[in-house]
């Protein structure tokens, strides 16, 4: 679990943690602030990308060698990253940078190898902390960095951490997969069953609405809290922070009572959790009270609604194919990313100063609106199945 949580925790990091530098990434390359900024936007291109080849890659080799294949290429890749002066190879290799991705994709699929459907909501529960830990510490220990020794040394960190990452895994992590696929062709005859089950694309819309409504307020947030509450930058930090508490909550919660629950219960509990606090917040608004605890009050709650749905949302998706764990975790991945970059181009087209806080709340309301309509459509085929299977 350690060697799990410290793999999903790298493959967040190695997202934002040299944010804060990319003012100084320009300066130093001479680029424009644009250019730089497409180390974000590729990288979470060829991450999408990559989740829908390493989830079968695993299926078809194993877990641990496209493990540690993956976090070889990151460590490369960040070594050259800190070295090269050239904007362009800096650009190439940061987008090679996402191959530590499998290190969250590939989590999951090691946990519900090695465990039944509850114990790995459970486990899947306490491994999720590790993503909402991650992105709130790494900006600061990037700019703390940056501050101190210069942007390249965060990509010098993410050297150290790919490497000791990749003696960790070939040390501790052996292989979970123990029923490999004997050819690609064999594998493939399988997927139309994946793609063709109703139950597997319950948990998996289920897990890429509630995320949407994370990647909604990501993008809504900050105009809402600035034009219409008056933030100054240091307080929107500090309280765009606690959707992640709800998030790291929700998730401690599934690791103590997903084993305990069916992966439905928790999954509805979590959706009706978001939904209700998003309505107190309009409420709220509706009544003429504009104030920080009526927006991020009601967020709280969507972190905490997430943190109950996504471990249980995961394992469920990896249990409807056994056998296809890794390619149901990639597309799963591939999904929710895509639909997270979707949502965000929608927000942002929607929430002005004009419209404010009724888009935002309404927004994530309508998406985790979706993601419940989705979790009743698992709970209804379970029941379904139920009765008409013997007893």
């Amino acid at each position: 679990m350690f060697t799990l949580v410290m793999l999903t925790a790298l493959s967040v990091l190695s997202l934002n943690m040299f944010l804060p530098s990319l003012s100084n990434m320009a300066e130093d390359f001479q680029a424009d602030y644009a250019l730089v900024t497409l180390s974000i936007a590729g990288y979470l291109g060829i991450t999408a990308a990559l989740m829908l080849i390493m989830g079968p890659l695993s299926d078809r080799f194993g877990r641990r060698p496209v493990l540690l294949a993956a976090l070889a290429i990151f460590t490369f890749a960040s070594s050259v990253c800190a070295l090269t002066a050239d904007i362009w190879v800096f650009l190439a290799f940061r987008v090679l940078q996402g191959a530590v991705i499998a290190g969250w994709g590939l989590s999951l699929a090691v946990i519900r190898d090695t465990a039944p459907p509850r114990e790995a909501a459970s486990r899947i529960g306490y491994v999720t902390m590790a993503m909402a830990v991650a992105p709130a510490l790494g900006p600061m220990f990037g700019g703390a960095l940056d501050e101190l020794f210069g942007w390249r040394a965060s990509f010098v960190a993410f050297t150290g951490f790919g490497a000791a990452a990749l003696a960790l895994c070939w040390v501790d992590l052996g292989e979970t997969n123990k029923r490999p696929s004997e050819t690609f062709a064999k594998q493939f005859h399988s997927y139309p069953e994946l793609i063709r089950s109703r139950r597997y694309w319950g948990y998996a819309l289920c897990m890429a609405f509630s995320t949407g409504a994370f990647y909604a307020f990501l993008a809504g947030a900050p105009l809402v809290a600035v034009s219409m509450l008056g933030l100054s930058p240091a307080a929107l930090g500090f309280y765009m922070g606690t959707i992640t508490a709800g998030f790291m909550l929700g998730s401690f919660l599934s690791g103590r009572f997903a084993k305990r629950y069916p992966l439905t219960t928790m999954m509805l509990s979590g959706r009706l959790v978001a939904c209700l606090g998003l309505v107190v917040g309009l409420a709220l608004f509706l009544a003429g009270l504009v104030h920080v605890i009526s927006l991020f009050g009601a967020c709280v709650f969507v972190g905490l609604g997430n943190g109950l749905t996504m471990p249980s949302c995961n394992a469920g998706a990896l249990s409807v194919r056994p056998e296809l764990v890794g390619s149901a975790s990639g597309l799963a991945g591939a999904l929710t990313v895509g639909g997270g970059a979707i949502l965000t181009s929608i927000t942002g087209a929607i929430v002005t100063e004009k419209t404010g806080h009724y888009a935002l709340l309404g927004m994530m309301l309508s998406v985790s609106l979706m993601a419940l309509i989705a979790a009743l459509a698992v709970l209804r085929i379970d029941r379904r199945e139920r009765m008409t299977s013997p007893a």
